[in-house]
């Protein structure tokens, strides 16, 4: 087996990879900062490092000491929709903080790298989106992701260190942060419905996308580092069914046990308005997995959800910029955060 890495792993996706790994007998190591994530959510039998991969001086110390066969990395500031109103945060995270761990993996030989990144890199380009498409993003999310992955592309071609990555699109289940006011709209969802709020869908809802249970992404990207034929290359990951958000604000009340809980329709935001990919080449390399149903995901999500309970807002950042600038979408949202931030 082997010693691994997973960054974010105390954060949603991160914590089922490292749970998944540490399963499989491997040796694994989490790298968070907690600013989004739980050191609750970490797998027993992990060791949790706090700090972020901004800190390039914790990075290097990191890799000088343990060594590590392989890199999942899982950590990012993940708001497409928000990123260009926080550019500094974005690509300090995003892209310096990604090229903090190429170079610490390729100075203590790491042997595999494999990264999360977005579907956010296609922008607004046809749908389905596929990898034979050119990456045109439309915000600052979509830029480092792209960033991200075309670096390690000259990292394998020029010094040799495979990689695998992986654009993720609207990943949801268990151990979401509901905290959340900006991101992972079902958690926000089951949030509201227990404190009492009516679900927030922006403009009509009629946006397409294909929601994607966490587990199954997982199982995809454990396969990564023993197939060959997967590695220098980005593939699309995520559910082959589509779904309007007004649809996924139905499904979390009918699982909650709340049909009839009000849904208020805010203003529109300026978003893609379908996102979809398709997933062919991904299935041709990894085997054709079988999508866990959108009701099936959610009836999951509910019944951890239940459990948790209903979580007080927090938001790990605050805008950078001000005024005019805001859009009146983020208004709402910081309205909802100010009485916690009194």
């Amino acid at each position: 087996m082997t010693h691994c890495l997973v960054t974010g792993g105390a954060g949603f996706i991160g914590s089922h990879l490292a749970e998944r790994l540490v399963a499989d007998g491997h040796t694994v190591v989490v790298l968070d900062d907690l600013s989004g994530g739980a050191a609750s959510r970490v797998p027993d039998g992990a060791e949790l490092v706090v700090g972020s991969v901004t800190d390039g001086a914790l990075v290097e110390s990191l890799f000088a000491e343990h060594r590590f066969d392989r890199v999942f990395h899982f950590a990012a500031f993940a708001a497409e929709v928000i990123s260009h109103s926080v550019k500094q945060l974005n690509y300090d995270t995003n892209l310096m903080g990604s090229v903090n761990l190429i170079n610490a993996a390729l100075r203590t030989g790491v042997s595999f790298f494999c990264f999360a990144s977005s579907v956010a890199v296609y922008g607004h380009g046809e749908t389905p989106m596929r990898e034979s498409s050119i990456p045109v993003p439309s915000d600052s999310y979509g830029n480092a992701k792209l960033a991200v992955e075309r670096e390690l592309e000259v990292t394998m071609r020029l010094q040799h260190m495979p990689f695998t990555a992986f654009r993720m699109h609207n990943v949801y289940g268990e151990w979401q942060n509901m905290q959340d006011p900006y991101r992972n709209a079902v958690a926000i969802f089951f949030n509201q419905i227990m404190r009492g709020e009516p679900i927030s869908v922006y403009g009509d809802g009629g946006q397409v996308r294909a929601f994607s249970y966490v587990k199954d992404v997982v199982d995809v990207v454990c396969q990564a580092p023993e197939n060959e034929a997967a590695w220098g290359r980005a593939f699309n990951v995520g559910s082959a069914t589509t779904n309007t958000v007004l649809e996924l604000a139905e499904a979390v009340r009918a699982a909650a046990g709340v049909p009839e809980h009000p849904i208020a329709h805010l203003p529109a935001r300026d978003e893609v308005k379908v996102v979809y990919t398709a997933t062919d080449e991904a299935r041709s390399v990894f085997g054709d997995w079988v999508d866990t149903p959108l009701s099936v995901g959610i009836d999951r999500t509910a019944k951890w959800a239940a459990q948790a309970g209903p979580t007080e807002l927090k938001a790990s950042f605050d805008i950078e910029i001000g005024g005019a600038h805001i859009p009146e979408w983020a208004r709402h949202v910081e309205k909802r955060l100010a009485p916690v931030r009194r």
